[in-house]
């Protein structure tokens, strides 16, 4: 009898021990390392943070983050990372694509994950990739701008002239002409992510020119553009994230990329063991990746709303392919 008590009380220490190590191996470690707009840059890396606090606090992630204050930053805190031991580190922007390709391959057996660039079939396979459609509800915005405009003249701010930019510029340029046919856009890029003076000068300049409605897709420059809305009384629509809050009585709309929820899945995913690399994930209207602002019906008029719900489904439906591209936009306007 003596020698089974031993036997059993041996067997409920190694299935504790073993319970408690099972425990702490869903104790994930996740880091970030954000582009030169930081981590409170009112967009992107901030909503990309905001998915990290919430694996935080529902898979009981530890997380963390480095700030890069320049474009040479990017290789030595993914590195600074990677020698740290974390289970899964984020380049957060497209920005960060060779960083982040060079560092995983370096370090074939750890696991990264990039916002907003895809490799294509030359995507390491420790390296997982989040990619929007941006031109989505860049169309949705631009088409209650074409509705909402008393002067027939609105604007488009850019950071820098990329592709992954641009789909925000021809989505809301389709958005406001299928809106509004005689409506002008007004175009410029500020040629920066960081220079706030430079988004107001030019917002400023388009408002002049007479554009009522000024729709940004330009990281931290935008916060000049809504602080030129505010200044004037006139419109301005944030991107990224809901960016009312940054002036309530002047931000019409937002194009939403949900860059948390992204985060967040594949942290997710990798607590379950079931990180994939080696591909892309594309988030849009369909899987609820992109949208409009929840607080557009401050402002929108709910039968600009209903038309909006419409153009959602038809696009989730495919009956409606909005332009990413200057071809794709040309092509679309002779249909």
């Amino acid at each position: 009898m003596k020698n089974k008590i031993v036997v059993w009380v041996s067997v409920a220490i190694a299935i504790m021990i073993c319970s408690a190590g099972t425990v702490q191996a869903k104790k994930i470690k996740v880091s970030m390392v954000t582009d030169v707009g930081g981590v409170n840059d009112q967009s992107f890396n901030q909503s990309a943070w905001e998915g990290l606090k919430r694996a935080e606090k529902e898979l009981g992630a530890k997380v963390t983050y480095k700030e890069s204050k320049q474009d040479a930053d990017y290789a030595p805190n993914l590195e600074t990372l990677t020698d740290a031991g974390y289970d899964l580190i984020w380049g957060i922007g497209f920005l960060m694509g060779d960083a982040v390709k060079s560092t995983a391959q370096v370090n074939p057996d750890q696991k990264y994950a990039i916002i907003d660039f895809f490799y294509g079939p030359e995507t390491p396979k420790n390296v997982a990739c989040a990619v929007f459609q941006e031109e989505q509800p860049s169309f949705l915005v631009g088409y209650i701008a074409g509705k909402m405009t008393k002067t027939n003249k609105v604007g488009f701010v850019g950071g820098i002239k990329f592709p992954l930019i641009e789909k925000f510029e021809y989505g809301f340029m389709a958005g406001v002409k299928l809106a509004n046919p005689d409506a002008e856009v007004l175009r410029q890029y500020a040629e920066s992510f960081t220079d706030a003076a430079k988004g107001k000068a030019i917002a400023n300049n388009m408002y002049q020119q007479g554009a009522d409605i000024v729709f940004h897709a330009s990281g931290g420059v935008g916060d000049g553009v809504i602080e030129a809305a505010k200044e004037k009384g006139q419109w301005a629509i944030g991107v990224d994230k809901d960016q009312n809050y940054l002036a309530p009585d002047n931000v019409l709309t937002s194009a939403m990329k949900r860059v948390d929820n992204a985060i967040f899945g594949m942290v997710e995913q990798l607590s379950k063991g079931s990180f994939e690399g080696g591909k892309a994930v594309v988030y849009n209207l369909s899987n609820e990746g992109v949208g409009i602002a929840p607080t557009s019906s401050k402002h929108v008029p709910k039968a600009i709303l209903d038309e909006v719900d419409g153009l959602i489904g038809k696009i989730k439906a495919k009956e409606i392919v909005v332009p990413a591209t200057l071809d794709e936009y040309n092509a679309f306007m002779k249909m």
